[in-house]
């Protein structure tokens, strides 16, 4: 690359994503890192850990997706340090330390699990936020199937087939969903013997806190229908290997614990070395710089900035990616001397899915949509916005299978450890 300006984008999520996708053909060069080798579309998640998907249907490799961009430039590795009076980023690739200078710099981290000042339900708890975690959670759940068909204490096999998700967002409630329909249309009739829970748990009174009360209880009213158990009003209090014991002192005897709860900030906003907002977010300007520093860019989950309401923009992906879009082109805009634009989130609105024909939608913060045409607007839109054409006839063939079928053909226990040459292991370690 030659000796245009200097962009580094940091994460490829949906905000670094499209932030590198803007400043493509642009007189930049832009050097995006990630820790993985590859974009995921992370609302599909549940769908991997629930034998619905293959992991491979919903990733797609960053540098196929930038190979006839000559001015972008991919580096795998984990950033450990972010020098804003040098302007360098010191990234941890290959078993060393590389440092990359940069003129305008676009973090974009995203975020990570919060547990609200209980860290060891860490240690029990499944998250999907990631490939990582929705591959070991769905061996996990064959597993405990396996062992529950060859245990003959009721009571532990009961344990064995239950399972908890924690917390009624979109991301709960999807995951519920798709839970009981693996165990009503897939497993029962291979493990007839068992007889699978599944309950959801919700601090608050309701479900869906950003919906309308009307969709709230529709979302409620399906749920039901589907056969999950739903807590509302109760929290977490405790947390083991072989349960959960709930604010109201009720315990439910399991082995599987799904967090879908809460967020922050990915840690990384800390190497900013900011004052930082609620959740660990950074606050920028309307511009999306940061207060002070114009040559640094904070998009999506990381970024605190407060919409017209005075209330932060809300950690969803369209936030990231209309950020990620302007935030490149304010660089631009500056190199150009023009003056840069002020943030305007346009919300199309939201939607989330419960499984088979159960979902509800908000759409434009006006049309309220529930059931069959809910669920085919879900599908709709996450077949568009999915990357890669393979990856969206795949997944397409996949739900149409599975909905005439009622079948899930990802159901192999795999066992990565396992497979892999310890002194492969050995010789790598050496290198570093």
């Amino acid at each position: 690359m030659g000796e245009q300006p200097r962009v580094i984008v940091i994460g490829a999520g949906f905000g670094g994503l499209y932030a590198a996708r803007t400043l493509k053909h642009q007189a930049v060069d832009v050097l995006l890192i990630d820790r993985h080798n590859f974009h995921t579309f992370t609302p599909l998640l549940y769908q991997v850990a629930t034998a619905g998907l293959e992991a491979e249907e919903i990733a797609y490799p960053v540098r196929g997706i930038f190979r006839s961009n000559t001015n972008i430039d991919f580096l795998m590795g984990e950033v450990e340090v972010i020098d804003r009076a040098k302007k360098t980023v010191s990234i941890r690739t290959n078993g060393a330390v590389r440092q990359e200078r940069y003129d305008y710099l676009i973090v974009s981290g995203g975020s990570v699990t919060t547990y609200f000042g209980k860290p060891e339900i860490g240690d029990i708890a499944f998250e999907l936020k990631s490939l990582d975690d929705a591959i070991a959670l769905r061996n996990h759940i064959l597993r405990l199937f396996e062992r529950a068909a060859w245990t003959e204490d009721l009571a532990h096999r009961d344990a064995l087939t239950t399972m908890v998700v924690v917390g009624g967002g979109s991301t709960g409630l999807e995951t519920v969903g798709a839970l009981r329909e693996l165990y009503q249309h897939v497993l029962r009739k291979e493990y007839d013997a068992l007889s699978p829970r599944i309950v959801l748990v919700e601090a608050m009174d309701h479900l869906l806190a950003a919906y309308p009360e009307r969709l709230q209880q529709k979302a409620l009213e399906q749920l039901k229908s589907l056969g999950v158990e739903v807590i509302l009003g109760n929290a977490v209090d405790e947390t083991a290997a072989d349960h959960i014991r709930l604010a109201s002192g009720e315990v439910i005897p399991t082995y599987t614990l799904i967090w879908s709860a809460g967020v922050q900030a990915s840690p990384l906003a800390q190497a900013l070395d900011l004052p930082l907002k609620r959740g660990g977010r950074v606050p920028i300007t309307p511009m999306l710089t940061t207060e002070g520093d114009d040559s640094v860019y904070v998009i999506g989950d990381m970024a605190y900035l407060e919409a017209p309401d005075g209330k932060p923009y809300p950690m969803l992906i369209p936030v990231a990616q209309q950020q990620g879009t302007l935030a490149a082109k304010n660089i631009v805009h500056r190199l150009r001397s023009e003056q840069p634009k002020a943030f305007s989130y346009f919300d199309r609105g939201i939607m989330s899915t419960i499984g088979r024909s159960r979902a509800v939608a908000y759409l434009f913060n006006r049309v309220q949509v529930t059931g069959f045409l809910a669920w085919i607007a879900w599908l709709g839109l996450h077949l568009i916005v999915l990357m890669g054409f393979r990856n969206r006839i795949n997944v397409l063939i996949n739900w149409i299978w599975n909905y005439l079928t009622y079948d899930r053909s990802v159901r192999i226990i795999l066992e990565p450890d396992a497979a892999k040459p310890k002194h492969a292991d050995e010789a790598l370690k050496s290198m570093e």
